[in-house]
């Protein structure tokens, strides 16, 4: 039966012109995570920090241990899951290989050896300056040189990322003590119809006796097949009864069947050789990307259902990846599935990520949409890249196959749109940019290793080099004018078929702040604010998206910082609830982004410390399964009634026209009803449009509410806002006395542990709400006072 050892004690790293200075070394991990353990370099994510530590990713970097491989068994090999990125392994000065890739495994034969083990990094910066000496210049979104190796693009920093270029052992490494032959690749292609479960198991082996007769046997759902292997391969097929099918959360349950395979040597009684166990779930997934009368369509379709996918942009959720525990992801997945999240894009500047990842969206009924790791770059095609980049994608798509999670392979982020669109075709002149890998390579792998999914080339991909590559109308779409350059109003003027990206920014919660930029007296343009703004004039567009809805904001930390929180909900519930009243024309929408690697001004729901944004509140409601939204159309107000549930929803809605001192001006009820999976559409009588900025709308149904306001709020005259605060069993309440417009408590100010069960919220006169508040020791209503914001007159 086959050994495994961790090899996870006895590690020191050094740098190999200064052995002087030896540190013990964690494993997994990276010279950072070292150094700082150690305290030979500050915390990077501490005011301006991360420029003080740039030295690291210019150096090469040893990691050591003692390795002994002697076993009693014929073969042992040395196994890294993970090497970023760089890197010459050798035994006693033996040199046993060398690898350039982070995204790969990688296995060495040490039968009988042992003594000193060293893995010797190089800079990841000299190595990719040399590919590019090599290969020749290639454009990019950014300066840093991350598209000449296959190493975690957002290590050399992004516009929300610090540049951090990290060298280590950053996944796990053991040795495998092995006799007669092991199980070198399972490829399970599962389906199901009419009721059945289909399992296939494509098995590779490796042998040390090439005589050796070997069978694998395989259960499923207590369904047992057995096989013989020819060679070094063979097929077992199971066929499951009345499997349950797995669905994404909110359209059904998750069930889930263990899988064994047992690699067995009939030569010795059926001695168990080697043993493989996975999850997998029954489920079917397509994307219907047909043409119709509004263009190319870009529709999940699981188990026959069309599905509007809710989704979150993934990235890597710690600059440090191998700080990232078991528990930490299923925290934030757990956090998206509680917003109404039913899909979550891993992002192609990332990595591929670990199980840990893949085993909580399985169990949680999050679809994952995987990018391979290519983004804002053109990629040279050449070897040995080109070598390097087939065989992580063949490793990765065999590693992820068994997810029934996984949904969607999508060859890159933005490169087929940088090409056409950001200056890259004259300045490539003809060099290779990637596009043989995205509409070349990586479908021929998913083709051939992994059919039961589908592939996309790129997003934004409209389909075919003839239309734009960002073209709303066909397939998915980029919307990125909106945040740069226009007011998130503009999200109405178009319906893209999928939203793949979109956004505004704001800066974290001030506890994470605080913590992040200590002692700094805090300003929007203070020098750790700045330096934790990785965007492009990016508080010049936060002021310019302040500047076209509210006044009073300049010179008040505070209220500059609760407003940027305002305008970034305020920005993305306009464009969710716009695209989701177009289903099924528009069938998906993709936030950029749900987390943040560490502390910084980003486009977030979830800041750098785990600490809910508003925006994530907001999210609860723009995805749960019931939305009310009021819509400017072309013919006037438009209540749209948006229902994702399975049931039929009918009811009566309530609609007020007021005055903002609270008087009810106009008041109709109107019935609705829609289908399940559908939207309805009333139209507002005109006597109930607001007549000008000291009016509004409200329409409320079942416990649900849409406002409008016709005008941006530096136009409205607000009331004072007059409220009181009670304490309440594990939180306050705040009852209105005039209208309260996007009430907020800041539960960090009371203290840095404590979270709000809610964000923003409008109360009118007479009006209260119960807000649940954890983490919070002395509750006290003043202090509560003090943490509360909301919409007040302009001065």
């Amino acid at each position: 039966m086959l050994q495994a050892t961790p090899l996870t004690d006895g590690w020191i790293v050094r740098h190999p012109e200064g052995a002087a200075a030896t540190l013990p070394a964690s494993v997994p991990g990276c010279v950072h995570t070292d150094l700082l353990a150690a305290g030979v370099i500050p915390d990077p994510f501490l005011g301006r920090n991360e420029t003080e530590v740039a030295w690291v990713g210019r150096r090469d970097w040893t990691y050591e241990t003692d390795l002994d491989a002697s076993s009693a068994h014929e073969q042992t090999d040395l196994v890294f899951e993970g090497l970023d990125t760089v890197a010459e392994i050798s035994l006693d000065g033996q040199l046993l290989g060398r690898v350039r890739n982070m995204h790969r495994s990688y296995r060495f034969d040490v039968t009988g050896l042992s003594g000193r083990l060293s893995v010797r990094f190089a800079s990841a910066y000299a190595e990719a300056e040399a590919v590019r000496g090599r290969l020749g210049e290639r454009p990019a979104a950014y300066a840093e040189p991350y598209q000449y190796l296959r190493k975690m693009a957002c290590s050399f920093g992004w516009d929300w990322g610090p540049t951090l270029v990290t060298a280590g052992i950053w996944r796990p490494v053991r040795l495998e003590h092995w006799s007669t032959a092991r199980i070198a690749r399972v490829r399970p292609l599962v389906t199901v119809g009419h009721g059945t479960g289909r399992v296939e198991l494509a098995v590779d082996v490796e042998r040390t006796r090439v005589e050796a007769p070997l069978t694998v046997e395989a259960t499923v759902g207590g369904v047992r097949a057995r096989a013989e292997i020819d060679g070094t391969d063979g097929v077992v097929r199971i066929e499951v009864p009345d499997a349950r099918l797995w669905w994404p959360r909110g359209y059904g349950e998750q069930p889930l069947y263990d899988v064994e395979l047992t690699l067995l040597h009939d030569g010795h009684g059926g001695d168990t050789l080697d043993v493989w166990r996975r999850r997998i779930g029954f489920r079917t997934v397509e994307l219907d990307r047909r043409a119709d009368a509004d263009g190319t369509g870009f529709t999940f379709v699981v188990n026959g259902e069309r599905l509007f996918a809710r989704g979150v942009n993934w990235i890597p959720d710690d600059v440090f990846p191998s700080r990232v525990t078991r528990e930490r992801y299923r925290e934030r997945l757990r956090q998206a599935a509680d917003a109404g999240v039913d899909l979550v894009r891993i992002w192609g500047g990332g990595i591929y990520e670990s199980e840990d990842f893949y085993d909580a969206c399985d169990e949680l009924g999050l679809l994952v949409w995987q990018d391979f790791p290519f983004a804002c770059a053109a990629y040279p095609e050449e070897q040995p890249l080109r070598g390097e980049v087939e065989a992580e994608a063949r490793e990765n798509v065999v590693r992820l196959m068994p997810h029934p999670s996984l949904a969607l392979w999508n060859g890159n982020n933005e490169n087929l749109w940088g090409f056409r669109d950001w200056g890259w075709e004259p300045r490539l002149a003809g060099d290779s940019w990637g596009e043989g890998y995205y509409l070349g390579l990586l479908p021929r792998v998913v083709a051939e290793l992994d059919p039961t999914r589908p592939y996309t080339a790129g997003s934004p991909w409209s389909g075919s080099w003839e239309r734009h590559p960002n073209d709303p109308a066909h397939g998915t779409h980029h919307s990125w004018e909106v945040w740069n350059r226009e007011d998130y109003a503009e999200y109405g003027a178009n319906v893209p078929r999928f939203v793949a990206e979109f956004g505004w920014q704001a800066p974290p919660a001030y506890a994470t702040l605080r913590r992040a930029l200590p002692g700094e007296e805090l300003a929007c343009d203070s020098p750790g604010m700045l330096h934790h703004q990785k965007a492009e004039d990016g508080n010049g567009k936060l002021r310019r998206g302040l500047e076209r809805h509210f006044a009073d904001f300049e010179g008040d930390f505070d209220r500059w910082h609760y407003l940027t929180q305002v305008n970034q909900a305020r920005a993305v519930a306009a464009g969710i609830e716009h695209w989701r009243s177009h289903w099924p024309v528009c069938a998906g929408t993709v936030l950029w982004q749900l987390n943040d690697c560490w502390p910084v001004t980003s486009w977030a729901a979830i800041d750098g410390d785990g600490r809910e944004k508003p925006l994530y509140h907001e999210l609860r409601r723009l995805y749960a399964d019931r939305l009310l939204t009021l819509q400017v159309r072309a013919a006037g107000l438009e209540l749209a009634v948006v229902n994702q549930a399975a049931e039929a929803w009918t009811g009566a809605v309530r609609l007020r026209r007021m005055s903002v001192e609270g008087v009810v001006v106009g008041e109709v009820g109107v019935g609705f009803g829609a289908e399940g999976r559908a939207v309805a559409r009333v139209d507002v009588p005109k006597e109930l449009e607001p007549a000008g900025p000291k009016e509004f709308l409200v329409a409320d149904t079942g416990g649900l509410r849409a406002v409008h306001f016709p005008a941006p709020d530096k136009e409205i005259a607000y009331p004072r806002p007059e409220f009181d605060v009670a304490l309440a069993p594990g939180g306050i309440v705040v009852t209105a006395r005039t209208l309260v417009r996007d009430l907020l408590l800041q539960a960090d100010r009371l203290h840095p542990d404590a979270r709000a069960d809610r964000g923003l919220v409008t109360l009118l006169p007479g009006e209260e709400v119960t807000i649940g508040v954890r983490g919070w020791e002395t509750p006290d209503a003043e202090a509560a006072r003090s943490a509360l914001y909301c919409m007040e007159p302009s001065r």
